[in-house]
């Protein structure tokens, strides 16, 4: 009786730990979860001002534009009006020449010289005042523009100097990974952002979510790269084929197995660098990203998507507007 009451609580344990094990890993996936939702959230936002900053440059731009046809329109009346100026005041000192000499003669011819030369004063008053106006307006204006011009060229500076730190990056990856490019990695710049693709088969065994030693080897050679990078923000992507997975344990389908890649590959990089965790959010995208519609290992794959810290273009935009 003894011996049978062991028995049954030898069973119970063995059948309580995989339990146990499943409800750990459950947990651990309900939290990835929720941190691949907020990961997703903040890499749109970041997409979104990034967007916002392309179209107040290019408002600027516009504005910049518009401001320089006016300026012109006004500087050309200032020419013409200018020139009627000067006409009108040739006209007048001629009439005051004729009036000096009629001074002598009829009244009523005098009269009628007396008039013209008061129309011809009135409208030179009257054009030296739009004179006045239109230039006070061009100096007005001038200002403007030159202060909208510096803003376009510090705008334009900080993006041309982002787009330079970002090739100087890309350069030093490619060459830290450049033993590996035969192997299923590549390294791209696009849109202002480094883009390290690694196969699955460089990184994982099939249906499996610890990186192997060859994996684990070019992530540390990356790490050494970015460790001394301040001004990036990292997202780390996981990504499959359509082929749904066999077996009822962890992981269960392809969201989840892209997600648990993606945090393998975040921890490595993390823990063979100085890297601030800050920087780096791991991302699951299961197969709905494929970059192939015929080769499948293609998709099966892991994405570290490099952009450049866009703060410094943030506070410009928030404070100069």
């Amino acid at each position: 009786m003894k011996h049978f009451i062991s028995a049954l609580s030898l069973l119970f344990f063995m059948a309580c730990v995989p339990l146990q094990k499943y409800n750990d890993l459950q947990t651990n996936y309900d939290k990835m979860k929720l941190e691949q939702s907020n990961t997703n959230s903040t890499a749109i936002d970041l997409e979104n001002r990034l967007k916002e900053i392309e179209t107040q440059l290019e408002l600027q731009k516009k504005s910049v534009s518009a401001l320089k046809q006016d300026t012109l329109r006004l500087s050309q009346e200032l020419k013409m009006i200018a020139v009627e100026y000067d006409k009108i005041g040739e006209l007048n000192n001629a009439l005051e020449q004729k009036f000096a000499g009629l001074q002598t003669k009829g009244s009523a011819e005098t009269a009628k010289m007396i008039r013209d030369l008061e129309g011809t004063r009135i409208e030179l008053q009257r054009k030296e005042d739009r004179l006045n106006e239109l230039e006070k307006e061009l100096n007005e204006r001038s200002l403007i523009l030159d202060k909208k011009e510096a803003r376009i060229k510090e705008l334009e500076d900080i993006i041309a100097k982002k787009d330079a730190a970002v090739m100087a990056l890309k350069e030093k990856i490619a060459k830290a990974l450049l033993g590996y490019t035969d192997k299923g990695l590549t390294v791209v710049e696009k849109n202002g952002k480094i883009y390290v693709s690694m196969e699955a088969k460089l990184l994982f065994d099939s249906g499996k979510m610890d990186v192997a030693v060859a994996g684990k080897e070019a992530l540390v050679n990356l790490a050494k790269v970015l460790e001394s990078q301040k001004d990036i923000e990292i997202i780390v992507e996981g990504h499959t084929d359509t082929d749904p997975l066999k077996g009822t344990v962890h992981p269960k389908d392809n969201w989840e197995l892209s997600v648990l890649r993606a945090t393998a590959v975040t921890k490595i990089l993390l823990e063979n660098s100085k890297m601030n965790p800050t920087m780096i959010m791991p991302a699951g995208r299961s197969s709905y990203l494929p970059v192939s519609e015929i080769d499948k290992a293609k998709n099966r794959r892991i994405e570290i998507i490099i952009s450049p810290n866009l703060n410094e273009l943030f506070t410009l935009i928030g404070t100069k507007s």
